[in-house]
């Protein structure tokens, strides 16, 4: 083998000199591209949830804020204030667990799309798999994050006064 490498290194030197590697050491200097690309997408996926959590904590907020008569008068009838902090982070999570299923269809479409596309080249080494680890974990990570936006506004909701709640116009 190493025979082999040093005469194509010989023939190659009058080429410019380029690197001359086996078939696994190339397979694994193209992987190191690839993997640079999926390590931006994720941090890209990152900050994208952390923009998702703070929308979902605005938007609970403002939902406590309106619904602050419901809330009270649900707390009139009984309800406790560690069930209205559940039906508060469920909520969250509901909304996060949409969002998260609308994006990993849209990007196994898409993704799916882009293969095909490429399929029309005439050396396509491209193949469309779905990683179903990859994918529970990022929905995983969505719930999670879904559970973690909905803290503040859980607390906030609990701690609504119930007379002035239900006395609230």
């Amino acid at each position: 083998m190493d025979a082999g490498k040093a005469a194509v290194e010989q023939v190659a030197g009058r080429f410019g000199n380029p690197e001359v590697q086996t078939r696994a050491e190339y397979a694994e200097s193209s992987a190191g591209g690839i993997d640079m690309m999926l390590t931006l997408v994720y941090a890209l996926l990152a900050l994208a949830v952390l923009i998702a959590l703070l929308g979902i904590a605005n938007t609970l907020t403002l939902a406590v804020h309106e619904r602050t008569r419901e809330l009270g008068l649900l707390r009139a009838v009984g309800q406790t204030r560690a069930q209205l902090r559940a039906m508060v982070r469920w909520e969250s999570v509901l909304v996060a667990a949409f969002g998260t299923a609308g994006g990993l269809g849209l990007g196994a479409f898409l993704g799916w799309v882009l293969v095909a596309a490429s399929d029309g080249a005439s050396d396509s080494a491209f193949a469309f798999t779905v990683p179903p680890v990859r994918l529970a974990v990022v929905a995983l990570v969505g719930l999670a994050a879904g559970a973690l936006a909905g803290l503040r506004p859980a607390r906030r909701a609990s701690r609504l006064d119930v007379l002035r709640a239900v006395a609230a116009e």
